[in-house]
């Protein structure tokens, strides 16, 4: 936009040798320096520049560039605003390179051309010092000399074509005899008839030869065309004029032609008459205004009757050459060109038609005439929200104007998916045509095309576009468009809040998040169930308890597909809850077995364990288990555990331990103790230590007979007790598991003179058995002496003898003192004396007699079945006097 130069000085740095680029940081090289061209072609002349990036820590950039031949006021003056240049300049600048292109040259247009270009710092413009001098030439086919031929009807001749300068690059010709293209040559000479005319020009510049000459003398055929460029407006009139000449036959045809329409024939074309010609047969006029002259009249011309036009004859003998160039007419409409100056934008009402004389503008602003504006540059104040046009001789111009409020249009409606294509265009109506420059989040793009093109959309590419439409005349700028690149769920990530451990009861938030568009819908599963779903992503739980321990994970989804997320272990950590114990084997538990008894309780981390019994510790341990290899009867008794960890610690309930086993033997005992009188009461009791507890029976034994139990329980009594009630009593306990007994010798004493007895006899007993130990001392040694002095054996065995034989009669007179051993592990003694009756000597007194007897009985689990095999009885009698 120009008016950015409004308030910048003009600076011009003369240089008086070619900048090489490198050398200094500023710098313009044309090439090449010289340039000849041919009238009425067209030119163009090209220079590079170059300029430092960054100055005074800014960025330099270029924002104007042209070309000028002359300097105005001290200020160079664009070629697009000279007036002798209208509409025939075009410039073509990108790259740090433009280039001037010139179209229908003229001799007035050899000059020295310049490049200059701005940036936008205020004070640095450069302008080329060398420039491109530019000749313009026409061409002219010479006949120096000619020589008749050995024929009367020809001539030998010498023929030039000449320019005034050496076009660029160094040219080849092409030659036209009778408007007939001859094989290319620089200069000829040949045999040509009288009748023949010769014409030329420069390759790449066929359309305009040289005028036609005769090779002898001035008549032959020939056409020779007034105007090789006409221009003209849309809907004028237009004279077309051409000479012609016949050498000497008349005439019989002529006509006008377009020479373009031949590219559409096929073959060798014919062309079309244009009073034929349906497109001109009612706008065309053919006239003759004398002999030898014929002009082509078009009316209301249009844009579409730009083209070249062509005239030919006939004679009798000869037709002109239709590949002859002819007239180029080009139909066009006034046109307004903005020019950029230092001062801002200006406008100038031009055309590719030549003005003759002093023409007179018509300027407008909104299709209203501005009164006082009647020269081709307007000199008023330009308004961007205003448009402006100029006439010239009743033919209108289009109108100029800023940019109209843009209008961003995209390529594909609905959804746009990542990796599809996409284009975005800009357009706005303007003219001059704007330019587009293309923005995202108010971030200008490289782009400047009217199209923002996507061939694979990417995720990073969301967000507001815009674009602005510019010209010399303002800027706008379009609403702001949304590209939503939609796309499947990305990735998926879980989290856990708060992080670090998590204690029972805490409040604990997990939350799955996913990148997609939309928004991903999410479902939290706990080892593959479901627990929510959702679009925020998030399951909360208030008070987190030691079940909701596990792993966790969520599902991302929307229309565009789904993904899972990696699994979360949630480790819910707690005090230990209240331990359980167990014993094992279950059911009962013998003595002597392996038990087990183990606790268990739920926590995390996990728990370690203390065993009591009776709040006595045994084990510590991180197991939890008590073992007995082998349980006695006194590990019976209340077990306890109890857990614990960082958490916390909790007690177990109590475990009763209750070990069974067998009867132990049995104790017994008698009441009252002391001696047992006749008529008395006595209580027997017998005692076990067992589990289950054990059950009693008492049996009397007599002899080798087995007695029917005689009572059941621990007690056994026994009233008004006699003699009969003396002897040998048992005791059996037994339970599930075994039985053992012990056995009780109860003797009965008679009254209270049997005691007096009693007391004598056993005083008097003692007596005897130490007046009997001592004899059997002394007998042994006599024996012994007896044995020394030689006695013979056969008195040996006499003293025996004589010593065991007692009388008969002696036998009523024998008392017995018994002591016994039982194999019972009981130590019972029980002593009962009683006072010795004298002998009566009979059978049925020796029922009367009285034993003391000392009793210990070792037999365990049964009772023994024969009384008379007790081998530990030890008797010792003593006889009475």
């Amino acid at each position: 936009m120009c008016l950015r130069e409004a308030a910048s000085c003009f600076v011009i740095f003369l240089l008086s040798v070619s900048v090489v680029q490198g050398a200094d940081p500023w710098g313009v090289r044309c090439t090449p320096t010289q340039i000849c061209a041919v009238k009425g072609s067209q030119v163009q002349i090209s220079c590079s520049y170059w300029h430092p990036s960054r100055i005074d820590d800014h960025d330099v950039a270029v924002e104007k560039t042209f070309w000028f031949t002359k300097v105005q006021d001290g200020e160079p003056v664009d070629l697009r605003s000279a007036s002798e240049y209208t509409g025939r300049v075009k410039y073509d600048c990108g790259n740090q390179a433009c280039t001037l292109t010139i179209t229908d040259l003229r001799d007035s247009d050899s000059d020295l051309y310049q490049f200059r270009f701005t940036t936008n710092q205020p004070t640095e413009r450069f302008t080329g010092s060398t420039g491109v001098t530019l000749s313009v030439t026409g061409v002219k086919a010479l006949i120096p000399k000619s020589l008749s031929c050995r024929r009367g009807y020809c001539s030998w001749s010498h023929v030039e074509c000449q320019t005034s300068c050496s076009p660029t690059p160094s040219p080849s010709y092409i030659w036209y005899k009778n408007g007939q293209k001859t094989p290319e040559k620089t200069s000829d000479t040949a045999y040509f008839y009288s009748a023949d005319s010769i014409s030329c020009a420069v390759r790449g510049h066929e359309d305009f030869p040289s005028a036609p000459v005769c090779v002898d003398g001035n008549s032959c055929n020939k056409v020779n065309y007034i105007n090789r460029n006409i221009c003209a407006f849309k809907g004028s009139s237009v004279d077309i004029s051409c000479s012609y000449n016949s050498h000497s036959d008349p005439i019989t045809s002529k006509s006008w032609f377009v020479a373009e329409r031949e590219d559409v024939q096929l073959h060798r074309p014919q062309a079309v008459d244009l009073l034929k010609d349906p497109e001109f047969t009612a706008r065309v006029q053919v006239l003759d205004p004398w002999r030898g002259r014929s002009t082509l009249r078009i009316k209301n011309l249009r844009l579409s009757d730009s083209a070249q036009y062509r005239f030919t004859f006939k004679s009798q003998r000869f037709e002109w050459e239709r590949s002859f160039p002819g007239t180029t007419l080009t139909v066009t409409d006034p046109d307004v060109q903005v020019i950029c100056s230092p001062i801002g934008p200006t406008l100038t009402c031009h055309s590719s038609c030549l003005l003759s004389g002093r023409p007179s503008f018509v300027w407008y602003k909104n299709g209203t005439e501005i009164h006082g504006e009647t020269s081709p540059t307007f000199r008023g104040f330009l308004q961007p929200e205003n448009n402006y046009s100029c006439a010239y001789d009743h033919h209108h111009s289009s109108p100029v104007y800023a940019p109209k409020v843009p209008l961003v249009q995209l390529s594909q409606p609905g959804d746009i998916l990542k990796d599809s294509s996409v284009s975005l265009t800009c357009s706005s109506d303007a003219n001059p045509p704007p330019a587009y420059t293309w923005y995202k989040e108010n971030q200008a793009l490289l782009n400047r095309a009217a199209q923002l093109v996507f061939r694979s959309i990417p995720l990073s590419d969301s967000g507001e576009y815009y674009c602005t439409a510019e010209n010399e005349l303002g800027k706008t700028s379009s609403k702001r468009v949304l590209i939503n690149v939609k796309y499947a769920p990305q990735s998926s990530s879980v989290s856990v809040s708060p992080s670090g451990e998590i204690m029972e009861g805490s409040s604990v938030t997990l939350t799955c998040s996913s990148d997609a568009n939309p928004a991903a819908n999410y479902t939290w599963y706990k080892e593959n169930r479901t627990l929510l779903q959702g679009p925020e992503g998030v399951y909360r739980l208030s008070s987190i308890s030691s079940g909701d321990s596990g792993v966790y994970s969520c599902k991302s989804e929307n229309q565009y597909g789904r993904i899972n997320s990696t699994s979360l272990h949630l480790d819910v950590q707690y005090a230990p809850k209240p331990p359980s114990v167990s014993v094992s084997p279950s059911g009962e538990i013998m003595e002597g077995s392996s038990v087990t008894l183990t606790c268990s309780s739920d926590a995390n981390p996990a728990a370690n364990y203390t065993w009591y019994k009776e709040n006595r510790t045994l084990l510590q341990g991180p197991e939890g288990v008590y073992r007995f290899s082998s349980i006695r009867s006194g590990d019976s008794g209340v077990y306890s555990c109890k857990s614990e960890n960082q958490y916390g610690r909790i007690n177990s309930t109590s475990l009763h331990l209750d070990v069974q086993y067998a009867p132990k033997p049995p104790s017994v005992s008698v009441s009252p103790s002391g001696e047992i009188m006749e008529g008395s009461s006595v209580t027997l009791t017998c005692s076990s230590d067992a589990n289950p507890a054990a059950n009693y029976t008492w049996y009397k034994r007599s002899g080798d007979k087995q007695v029917q139990p005689k009572a059941s329980g621990q007690n056994f009594t026994i009233t008004d007790i006699t003699a009969e009630h003396g002897g040998k009593y048992q005791c059996e306990a037994q339970n599930t598991h075994g039985r053992s007994n012990t056995t009780l010798h109860l003797t009965v004493a008679a009254g209270a003179w049997k005691s007096a007895v009693t007391g004598t006899t056993t005083a008097l007993l003692l007596v005897v058995i130490l007046l009997t130990v001592f004899l059997w001392i002394r007998r042994n040694k006599s024996f012994t002496q007896q044995r020394e002095s030689g006695e013979r054996p056969e008195d040996r065995a006499q003293i025996p003898a004589a010593a065991h034989t007692r009388p008969a009669e002696q036998h009523h007179d024998v008392h017995y003192a018994s002591v016994c051993f039982t194999q019972n592990r009981a130590d019972d003694l029980y002593s009962n004396i009683g006072r010795v009756q004298p002998q009566r000597g009979t059978e049925e007194e020796e029922e009367e007699a009285e034993y003391s007897a000392v009793r210990f009985d070792r037999a365990t689990g049964t009772r023994r079945e024969e009384e008379g095999d007790d081998s530990s009885a030890v008797y010792s009698t003593v006889t009475k006097h």
